[in-house]
């Protein structure tokens, strides 16, 4: 990937973020914190990896995407909107009783989104399936899937592991979210789950940690993903809670805090101001 489309990729990612502000300043409703923390993860994927059609987004050879961590669809509504699969006015829809935009990711009304999710450990113990269905099909897609680093206290998760490891599962890239805070505190607070790499090793899986905000090294973790062979992949994506706002970064009680009007203002300035250092 060369410096210019890094640029553009990292522009998009912060531009999804003010779009994802937007939605929850009008539903007064939303999870931003997780939702902030991932936009990068989701630009790469939508918009350098991917192989989709957002005209047809029940190809059957299209490459999957399952938002294990599913209350964060203040990040994936506006990528896949950008992405092509419905019109930018639908986002204004969000959380409405007039529209079909719900809090968690929904499939059944959701142009693009190919697994409802919201119950924690379930998205990505479905996303082990939709790879396995892929190897008996013999189709040439991958799976993708977010997960949350509160998420994978779950005990499916690990079953979900030992599953893909079995199956020797190659078409699976997962990625741990790892924001290292979840609704009522800190992981290392609630329940710590060190040495993630380690663990998800010890699994089977090929494992690599990276700096989640760096669209360089999602997009060459990515790629070294795709060159494994026999083996399930897991990326530690290294993060920050309610990244590109200084008041909510790091923040438990931005897990799904609707700011008020003087925190929404503040809000769009530093991302505005980011925004426009990037363009620079």
């Amino acid at each position: 990937m060369d410096k210019e489309r890094a640029k553009e990729l990292q522009k998009i990612a912060i531009e999804l973020r003010i779009r994802g502000l937007k939605m929850v300043q009008t539903a007064q409703s939303g999870h931003i914190g997780g939702a902030f923390s991932m936009e990068e993860l989701l630009t790469v994927l939508y918009f350098d990896k991917m192989n989709i059609k957002p005209e047809d987004p029940h190809w059957a050879e299209r490459d999957r995407f399952v938002l294990s961590k599913g209350h964060c669809t203040v990040a994936l509504y506006p990528t896949l909107s950008r992405r092509g699969f419905f019109p930018d006015e639908v986002l204004n829809t969000f959380r409405s009783i007039n529209g079909h935009l719900s809090g968690h990711a929904d499939m059944t009304y959701v142009p693009g989104v190919d697994m409802s999710t919201g119950s924690l450990g379930t998205g990505f113990s479905t996303a082990v399936g939709m790879a396995a269905a892929g190897k008996l099909s013999k189709l040439p897609y991958y799976v993708y899937s977010i997960l949350g680093d509160g998420e994978i206290c779950e005990g499916e998760i690990w079953e979900a592991c030992i599953n893909a490891s079995a199956r020797h599962l190659d078409n699976l890239i997962a990625i741990v979210d790892s924001n290292k805070v979840q609704l009522d505190g800190t992981v290392d607070q609630v329940m710590p789950n060190d040495n993630l790499v380690a663990k998800f090793q010890s699994f089977g899986f090929f494992t690599q940690s990276i700096d989640g905000h760096n669209v360089q090294e999602i997009s060459d973790a990515i790629d070294r993903a795709k060159a494994q062979h026999y083996k399930p992949s897991m990326i530690i994506a290294n993060t920050v809670k309610g990244k590109g706002v200084s008041f909510m970064e790091g923040k438990n009680a931005w897990h799904g805090k609707c700011p008020n009007e003087e925190q929404f203002a503040a809000a769009f300035d530093e991302l505005n101001k980011a925004l426009k250092e990037v363009e620079a």
